[in-house]
């Protein structure tokens, strides 16, 4: 088995320059996100995915979201549970980084959940 040594030279270039420890994928999916506070009341929004990966996701938001605060996703999911059911993917995680309508958060836990009919319907 040969070995293409200029595609070797390209992965390892990628590898290098690369921090993300698994690929993006452009999807765009209505996303609505709470930040958990302890002491206050949670603060709320939605937006729309750019893009996502198996341990983050960069999405819009309606504010300006603080590095290192936890907060939870609700993302429309475009697969249904036995053709007919509505999902969402609900994570969890930390927000770590927050610009000008946008915000990056890694996810540290996850599920999907079924949507309520309301929500379904909304998202179609």
């Amino acid at each position: 088995m040969r070995i293409d040594k200029g595609m070797k030279a390209l992965n390892t270039a990628k590898d290098k320059n690369e921090r993300r420890a698994s690929d993006r994928f452009p999807i765009e999916r209505d996303i609505r996100y709470k930040v958990l506070n302890r002491k206050t009341e949670d603060e709320t929004g939605a937006g729309k995915t750019v893009n996502m990966s198996s341990n983050g996701v960069l999405f819009t938001t309606d504010g300006f979201l603080i590095p290192g605060r936890r907060v939870e996703l609700a993302i429309s999911w475009p697969a249904q549970l036995n053709s007919t059911v509505a999902l969402k993917l609900v994570a969890r995680g930390r927000v770590v980084r927050s610009e000008s309508g946008l915000a990056a958060v890694e996810i540290q836990q996850y599920e999907f959940r079924t949507q309520g009919h309301a929500a379904a319907q909304a998202s179609a």
